[in-house]
Parts: structure tokens; C-alpha cells; sequence
């Protein structure tokens, strides 16, 4: 046919123009697939190749006591970048930039070489430089026309106080990333925005040349106010490094500082701490050659020691200090009053005698006595009245079944899930069940504020840095547990138990303190908790304060004689910076002996300087040299040297000469003698006494046997050792 197309030429003609609509239909789709479903990933990743965009790290959030104080700052250092490709392109050799860099950055130049020539387009070379060594850098590269080298504001961290409230800061990471403490639970307010410096590349990954950077400004992160104190904080860290000296503690210690009034926490210590400007190092008893802090082994033997924050995440038996939370609950309960008459002499439950902890029992006594002698069976007896589920009851309500909620990671509590007699039995007098040191100080703090359970927290506000608050964090009452009435009761009671019973070694003249000793075995052999709660002024609380001593292997274990001496000086420091008046008694008057200032009694004649010290109430020694032997010789040396403090009647000894070498006096031993009888030791030997505490002596400051300057000062310690637990 030729007339016209045939139908094969049509059927032709259909196939194509399908192919070609099929075709055109899965271009269309493909372009619609790159434009609208992956186009905004390969925009980003067009841009991301395009563009190198060298971060700027935000100024991190300064961390502050409730007073100001930094604690935590950002310094402004710099940090070195490379672009290889870049490098390459300068006139001057990879050799010469990989020596001057490493001149510069103190790197090996092998290792900087390694770096500046890989096949990348952005490398680290070294961060957070002191910002000279990043001048010196950045006029290094002006002056010899480098490509690619790159210097850029950064920040590090710093801890000015050192380890200093290492527990509650943290530290933070190679990227200003909070790792641990408030710098991790803050990290969201802390860090900031970071910002951005853009420049073009080509499609070598080269910087294009005559291109502007773009820069996005960083934002900086918000500042932190914590509740603590610097200066109370430092009082407990020092108490606790010297109760771990003097007592030869084992296994650490802590303590806790809180305003029962908001919950607010003045102090927290754990000991053994860290310093947070170098958290990895080795911790004490571990070798340090091979250490590097980083292997798992490292880090898990770290968070076992130094890193653990043992006052809020350890548990422990509380022991005799749990017998106060008891004493509340009988009160509230109107099952006893101070006056109900009781007697420690054995109970016995389930096949079980339980016994005054003291060898003989205490007898036939108030209840009030009872709490003062600590007797164990007279809160079992309570225990029984008031019933194991009102027991348990009063346990929940005081918040030992329940993590407190404070900022900081917390430990959880240990309690009998179906507890029988003899469990409640025991548990009267803290004994078989765990709790962590922030739940026990909390309760006491409800005690200390009438009876309501506040939160405890350790954040007191966020601010910006020209210092608003944009943030405040406030007061949380969780519940009310007991009645005021029942607290004041408590109160009164606990104050008896340091002026009277086991918690005399806190006693604090001038200052009423309430408080508890506790004395807890555990499972390994021979290891005690010694503890002491307090609360004071026991007629109007501000403070409570908790120390545990993991472990003592000195002269005692007991809570009440190595424990209260140091919540009793920790309060007596607080309430001294604190500016509270003291108000002494007739008690006080009685066991207080007077220190007075050594006056300079030097050049004046030997009766005018006799005449001076009996006005200071101190006595004299002469002596003189062979030709002397008058009334109007003069004073030439003197012993001890003006300005130093010693208690009254203290001996200075009076020099009518200058002695070619300082008269040496033998240290004698004074350990376990009373204060009279120590004294009276010393000042025999030509030495004088700084007494510390009541009772009997249990250290001296200078070693037997020592050889020191006569009239010199040596103080003792004192301690209560009886009916002490």
C-alpha cells in the first residue's frame, strides 16, 4: 500500500511514543525525587561541600557558690585546625610547616606531619592552646603566607579552688561536655550554643580565594549559682582531712551541711576527692608509671574511689542516729514521754536477745535517760508499741524509701520489703537496713524545722552574664511528718544527749547542740561506721550537720568518740562564721579554760615582765646565765613568742641572756591521761598545753621523745571514752 502509513508503521510509532512517555515520566519522578524528598539532604550536603565551617565553641557557664565565688570558669585558650589540600597549595614546603608547628605547639613532628598531610579537608592539630602560643601561631602564618592553618577562639575549663567541692562541680570533657557532678546534671543550661566560621571551597576542597568568612556568633552558655558555701565548705572538707589523719580512717568519709529551713545544702564532702582540672590522675595507693586514667580497668577503679560522691550515692547501716527518727515516732504517738520510766535489760524476739550495747545494763531509767545512754532495748521495746506497720509507715513518710531528688546522682535505699518483728525490732536502732547518708540528714533537717520533709537541693538559681536571674529554684516541701510539739520534745531531748549522754564529745560551749552518735558494723570483719547528726542551736536550728567515718583504725571506732568531736568543732566553725552570738552557761563558765595571747614582755626589766604576764594570768620561769641573779636584769628572750596563744596559767620562760643555741625540752607522753594530769606533765617538762576537747588525752601534736624549745606549745586532745557508743 502507498496511500498511506501502514499499521506496522503505526504500531511503530505507539511503542515509541510510550518508550518515550515512560521514560519522560521516570525522569520527571527521578527530579521530583531529588527535588522534593532528598533535597533538602543533598542541599545541606552541596552546602557542607562548598563550605567549611570551623566551629566556635560557646563560652561554657560559670559555676558559683551562694556568695559569688567562682568555682568554675571558662578561660579563653585556642585551638589549631588544618585543611591539608589547602596546605599544599602554600609556597612554603610540608616539611617547614610540620617543623615550625611542632616548635610551636610543642608536638612531636612526625605526629604534626602525619596530620597536615592526610587526604582530608579538616584535621584537629591541637586544642585548648594558651592563647600566646595562638598569637604566635597566627603572626606565623601572616608572616610566611600559610594556607590552610587555622587558629580559632575556644574556651577550657577551669577550677580555680582545685578539689575544692569536686564532688558536687564534676569535670567536664575534651569538648567542655559535663562528665560528672553539677556539670553533667547543668549541662543544658551550662553549654551554651556553639557558633560557626564558614568559607567557600572549590571542588578540591580548596578555599576559594578572595572569599569572605561568614561567622555565626557562639552563644554563651547560662551561669549557675549553687546553694553551697565556699567558706563552710572548706570548714568541712578540712574537718574531714583531719578526722582521717588523726583517726587512721580506712575507707573515706563524708559530711553534709544543710539549712533545714529550705532544704538548702551549705556543704557537701566526700572523701577521698579529686582534683576536677585533672580528674584521671592515679588515685591514692595506685602506681602511677603505666596510668593513664582512660582504660575501663582506670575509669571503673576511679568511680570505686576518688570519682564516688559517697554522701549521696554509698549506703550504710545508720546505726544509733537512726534512734532519734524512733524517738519521733513514739512521741508523735503519745506512746512516751521524756519522763516514762523504761530499763535496757534484755529482749527477746524471735530466739534473739538484744542487749544495751554497753557490757552491764544501764538499768532502771527515764526514757530521756534512755535516749542519752543509747540503750538499745528500750527503743525495741518502743518499736513493739508502735507496731510494724505503723513502723514502716513513719519510715516512708521520713523519705527512706524514696531518693531524695536532689540534683546529683543518689544512691537508693535498702529496706525490708516484708519485714518481720525481729527486722522492725532491730531497725529501731538503725541496724540491718541501708540508707544513704542525703536521706538521713534530710529526715534531721524535718526534725530541726518542726517537722516538715523539704527537698534538698543543691541549685540555687541560673543567671546570664550581666547577672539576672533567669531562673530561680525554689523551696519544695514534700510532706509534714511529725507534729511541732513532737519536735520541740525531740529537740530538748537530743540537746541532753550532748551535754549528758553519749554525744558529750560535740558539746560545743557557748552553742546548744542536739545531736545523735552511731556506731554500725558492717559485713566485712572488724569495719564500723562511726556517725554523728546535729542540729543547732537546738532552740533554733539553721543548720544540720552529718559526718560518717568509713572505717577508723585509730584509737577508737565508736561514733560518739571519733565522729561527735568533729560535728561538734564543724558546728562551732559554721555558727561562728555565721555570726550567731553564743550564749554562755554556768556549765560553759565551768569547763571553759581561758586562752590568752602571750604578751612581748622583752626588754623590760624581770620584775616589770613578771608583773606583766601575772596580769595576763601566766606564770614565769627564769632563766639566767651565771652572773646574773637580780630583779632589774633585763629580759632579753622569751618563750613563747609573743602573739601565741596558750591557756591560762601557761608558763612563759624568761631569758636574762641570749642563748647561743635555743634550751631544748623531751616531748613526754601524754596519751591517756586527763587534763589536769597532762598539764601538769608538760609544764614539768618546761612545755605548755593547747587542750582540745574534755575527757581523756587520745593524740598529742608532737611525738614523744621529740626534742623541742622549751616553752613551746603542745597541743592534746581530748576525748570522752566513757559511756560513749
Amino acid at each position: 500500500m502507498t496511500g498511506g502509513v501502514s499499521t506496522l508503521t503505526k504500531k511503530r510509532h505507539l511503542v515509541l511514543l510510550i518508550i518515550y512517555f515512560l521514560i519522560s515520566a521516570v525522569l520527571l519522578g527521578r527530579v521530583a525525587y531529588w527535588q522534593f524528598i532528598e533535597g533538602d539532604r543533598l542541599r545541606k550536603e552541596a552546602f557542607n561541600q562548598q563550605n567549611r565551617g570551623r566551629i566556635i565553641s560557646p563560652k561554657r557557664g560559670t559555676i558559683y557558690d551562694r556568695n559569688g565565688k567562682e568555682l568554675a570558669v571558662s578561660a579563653s585558650v585556642d585551638t589549631v585546625w588544618v585543611n591539608p589540600i589547602d596546605i599544599a597549595s602554600s609556597e612554603v614546603s610540608m616539611e617547614k610547616v610540620a617543623k615550625d608547628l611542632s616548635s610551636m605547639l610543642d608536638m612531636d613532628e612526625a605526629e604534626v606531619y602525619s596530620i597536615i598531610t592526610k587526604k582530608t579537608t579538616f584535621n584537629y592539630l591541637k586544642r585548648k592552646i594558651d592563647r600566646e602560643v595562638g598569637d604566635q601561631i597566627r603572626k606565623w602564618i601572616a608572616d610566611n603566607k600559610i594556607k590552610g592553618v587555622y587558629v580559632d577562639e575556644d574556651t577550657k575549663r577551669y577550677y580555680p579552688k582545685r578539689n575544692l567541692a569536686s564532688h558536687i562541680l564534676g569535670y567536664t570533657g575534651s569538648d567542655n561536655q559535663g562528665l560528672a557532678g553539677i556539670e553533667a546534671a547543668m549541662e543544658k543550661y551550662l553549654k551554651g550554643v556553639p557558633g560557626k566560621i564558614l568559607s567557600e571551597l572549590d571542588a578540591g576542597g580548596r578555599e576559594i580565594p578572595f572569599t569572605e568568612e561568614k561567622r555565626i556568633e557562639a552563644q554563651d552558655g547560662l551561669n549557675v549559682v549553687l546553694t553551697i558555701d565556699e567558706t563552710i565548705q572548706y570548714f568541712t572538707e578540712k574537718a574531714l582531712e583531719k578526722a582521717i589523719f588523726e583517726n587512721k580512717i580506712a575507707n573515706g568519709a563524708s559530711a553534709i551541711v544543710m539549712d533545714p529551713r529550705n532544704g538548702e545544702i551549705l556543704a557537701l564532702s566526700s572523701k577521698p576527692d579529686f582534683d576536677p582540672n585533672n580528674p584521671r590522675l592515679p588515685p591514692p595507693g595506685y602506681e602511677s608509671e603505666n596510668w593513664t586514667g582512660y582504660t575501663k580497668e582506670e575509669v571503673d577503679i576511679l568511680w570505686s574511689t576518688v570519682w564516688r560522691n559517697k554522701a549521696l550515692v554509698d549506703t550504710y547501716e545508720p546505726g544509733s542516729t537512726f534512734k532519734a527518727i524512733t524517738t519521733a515516732m513514739g512521741l508523735e504517738e503519745g506512746l512516751v514521754t521524756p519522763d516514762t520510766p523504761v530499763n535496757d535489760y534484755p529482749v527477746e524476739i524471735g530466739g534473739w536477745d538484744i542487749s544495751c550495747w554497753r557490757d552491764w545494763p544501764h538499768g532502771e531509767e527515764t526514757f530521756r535517760e534512755g535516749v542519752y545512754n543509747s540503750c538499745n532495748p528500750v527503743f525495741v521495746r518502743l518499736a513493739q508499741k508502735i507496731g510494724i506497720s505503723k513502723f514502716y509507715e513513719y519510715m516512708r513518710a521520713f523519705g527512706f524509701f524514696d531518693k531524695t531528688g536532689i540534683e546529683l546522682p543518689e544512691g537508693s535505699s535498702v529496706i525490708h520489703e516484708n519485714p518481720a518483728e525481729i527486722d522492725m525490732a532491730v531497725a529501731s536502732f538503725g541496724q540491718r537496713f541501708q540508707i544513704t547518708p542525703i536521706q538521713l540528714i534530710t529526715a534531721y533537717s524535718a526534725i530541726a524545722n518542726g517537722g516538715t520533709l523539704i527537698k534538698p537541693r543543691i541549685v540555687k538559681e541560673l543567671t546570664d552574664n550581666e547577672g539576672n536571674i533567669v531562673k530561680k529554684f525554689e523551696p519544695e516541701t514534700v510532706r509534714t511528718v511529725v507534729s511541732k510539739e513532737t519536735t520541740r520534745t525531740l529537740l530538748d531531748i537530743l540537746e541532753g544527749v550532748v551535754t549528758d549522754g553519749t554525744g558529750r564529745n560535740a558539746y560545743v560551749s557557748g552553742y546548744k547542740v542536739a545531736g545523735k552518735t552511731g556506731t554500725s558494723q558492717t559485713t566485712e570483719a572488724g569495719r564500723y561506721i562511726a556517725s554523728f547528726a546535729a542540729i543547732a542551736p537546738a532552740d533554733n536550728p539553721i543548720i544540720t550537720v552529718l559526718v560518717i567515718l568509713d572505717n577508723p583504725k585509730g584509737f577508737s571506732y565508736m561514733g560518739g568518740a571519733v565522729a561527735a568531736p568533729v560535728a561538734g568543732g564543724l558546728v562551732e566553725d559554721i555558727l561562728d562564721y555565721l555570726g550567731v552570738e553564743r550564749r554562755y552557761t554556768e556549765k560553759d563558765k565551768e569547763r571553759m579554760k581561758t586562752e590568752v595571747y602571750v604578751p612581748d614582755v622583752r626588754d623590760k626589766k624581770l620584775s616589770e615582765a613578771i608583773n606583766v604576764l601575772k596580769q595576763y594570768g601566766l606564770e614565769h620561769k627564769v632563766e639566767r646565765n651565771a652572773s646574773g641573779g637580780n630583779a632589774d636584769e633585763i629580759v632579753v628572750e622569751q618563750t613563747p613568742k609573743p602573739g601565741v596563744s596558750v591557756p591560762d596559767n601557761s608558763v612563759v620562760i624568761l631569758y636574762t641572756y641570749k642563748p647561743e643555741e635555743e634550751v631544748m625540752a623531751t616531748v613526754p607522753d601524754v596519751l591517756n591521761m586527763t587534763i589536769a594530769e597532762a598539764t601538769k606533765t608538760l609544764n614539768d617538762a618546761g612545755l605548755n598545753i593547747k587542750i582540745e576537747g574534755m575527757g581523756t588525752s587520745v593524740s598529742q601534736s608532737v611525738e614523744p621523745g621529740t626534742k623541742i624549745a622549751k616553752g613551746s606549745v603542745v597541743k592534746v586532745q581530748f576525748v570522752y571514752l566513757d559511756n560513749i557508743e
